[in-house]
């Protein structure tokens, strides 16, 4: 048995079956990221001798007859997670001594269902960027070429899971920050309806770990299978037991089909505001060929689909304005003269984000008018369609850019340089109006870098697209480790 790159569905029939001890996994875990890690510069903060601890623990309570859904299952935690007794600076060197009593409700679910912590995975400073660098811990690569971006922010989690390095990681997504690093790493994350997953004890350095609603982000699980990202799933949803109790589950409606032939799927590869990459165009008709074999009703066209510039446009705002909101910027008086001179027609994304950093409270129930006019639309899409299929960035993984402004970086799409982040109206397609999506492989580019696409799906059905990505996976492929 490969334990470094089995699933955590086998892990567990395995452990069940004592074939294989906790402690046994546990130590091979700690031994590959010991001997590999160096390259990749995923794990930031190993936590190697409580989880050994937490492995004896594990298997004594096996013994005892006990068994949990995750028990003694080597995982890894995103850095932004607080985890009682280790840092949590998200990246940024003011708070690097910062190390949180309490663990985060996630941590906490994760240790309740048995799994054993190996420690913590890189982020970029304050979760702000598409790829995972900072001061305190470094650059974390991509496993397939050291020379490019494991993406961001979870970027240390895919990396992690690509390497080997633990089962599952458990990962936050705003920006596409679970689906991004998974598409440039060839592993599945799944972005949960928004509110799903609670998320308290995510916080940056130094706040209050609070039962808060956010807006736009998300925490959710990853995983080298699809499979696995429903077992964590299950492990993970519900409300805060501070809000509503210590029962957390929540009674998610199955999925709409079971067979692949059953689906309605409208695939879409083309967006008004930046091209799509050869790549990863390939990666989407993969997908669109195994859907037409295997039976499924495919659409390339839908008047349904709501306007994806108006939709851009709309989570620029809300992306903006909740960054500033959290990391106040010192431009202020510039950020205003910018913002005036803008024509008042002007629905491009270098407006909406100039705008977004200034957006008065009037302005933002205005724009949340519209994302519920969104949401509208996308119920009535969901009517005649069980799933989208999209890209999730435009390229596969592109090679690191530390350019200290990242408005003054630059993505190459085949050969043509476009604005750093618009590449993120891909991830906000489905992050604006709220809606679960989930990250699948689809095989590699030319250049043999993961190409991945997302399977977007009605709000609160998660487990529509979770089921679409499994049989997907039956029919294309998942996971494959870097060569």
């Amino acid at each position: 048995m490969d334990v470094d790159f089995s699933t955590a569905e086998e892990l567990v029939a395995a452990l069940r079956a004592g074939d294989v001890t906790s402690v046994e996994l546990t130590d091979a875990a700690i031994a590959r990221i010991e001997r590999e890690d160096k390259a990749i510069n995923a794990i930031c903060v190993p936590d190697f001798d409580r989880a050994r601890a937490a492995a004896r623990d594990a298997d004594e309570a096996r013994r005892r007859g006990a068994d949990k859904p995750l028990l003694g299952v080597p995982v890894t935690v995103k850095e932004c997670f607080n985890v009682a007794g280790l840092p949590t600076n998200w990246g940024m060197p003011e708070h690097r001594d910062h190390v949180p009593a309490e663990d985060a409700v996630q941590v906490s679910r994760l240790k309740a269902a048995g799994a054993v912590v190996l420690g913590k995975t890189n982020v970029p400073v304050g979760l702000q960027d598409i790829q995972s660098f900072n001061e305190v811990y470094g650059t974390t690569n991509n496993p397939w070429d050291p020379d490019r971006t494991s993406g961001g922010s979870s970027g240390g989690s895919a990396a992690a899971l690509a390497c080997g390095f633990g089962a599952l990681s458990i990962g936050s997504d705003l920006a596409g920050s679970l689906r991004t690093p998974a598409h440039f790493c060839g592993v599945h994350a799944h972005k949960p309806t928004l509110g799903l997953v609670a998320a308290r004890g995510m916080v940056p350095p130094q706040a209050p770990a609070l039962p808060v609603d956010l807006d736009l982000a998300v925490v959710g699980p990853m995983a080298r299978s699809a499979r696995d990202l429903t077992l964590l799933l299950d492990v993970m949803a519900g409300p805060d037991p501070l809000t509503f109790g210590t029962a957390h589950e929540l009674a998610l409606p199955p999925a709409r089909h079971e067979r692949l032939g059953d689906f309605r799927v409208l695939v879409i590869d083309e967006h008004p505001f930046v091209p799509t990459a050869s790549a990863v165009r390939a990666g989407v008709d993969r997908v669109a060929g195994a859907l037409v074999e295997g039976g499924a009703r495919v659409e390339r066209h839908s008047a349904l689909l709501p306007d994806l510039a108006e939709a851009a446009y709309l989570y620029t705002l809300f992306q903006f304005s909740g960054s500033v909101a959290r990391f106040p910027v010192d431009t202020d008086e510039e950020l205003r003269i910018r913002a005036a001179a803008l024509s008042a027609d002007d629905r491009s994304l270098d407006a909406a984000r100039v705008r977004g950093m200034l957006l008065s409270h009037r302005d933002w129930l205005e724009a949340n008018h519209h994302r519920e006019l969104h949401r509208h639309s996308w119920r009535q899409l969901f009517t005649e369609f069980d799933a989208v299929v999209c890209p999730i960035t435009p390229t596969p993984a592109f090679p690191h850019d530390h350019h200290p402004d990242p408005l003054e970086r630059r993505l190459d799409i085949d050969g043509v340089e476009h604005p750093y982040f618009d590449q993120l109206v891909w991830a906000g397609l489905a992050t604006m109006p709220g809606l679960p999506a989930t990250a699948i492989p689809t095989g590699p580019s030319p250049d043999g870098l993961p190409v991945g696409v997302q399977l977007v799906g009605p709000m609160y059905e998660d487990r529509t697209p979770l089921r679409l990505a499994e049989l997907l996976e039956e029919r294309i492929g998942g996971f494959q480790a870097p060569r």
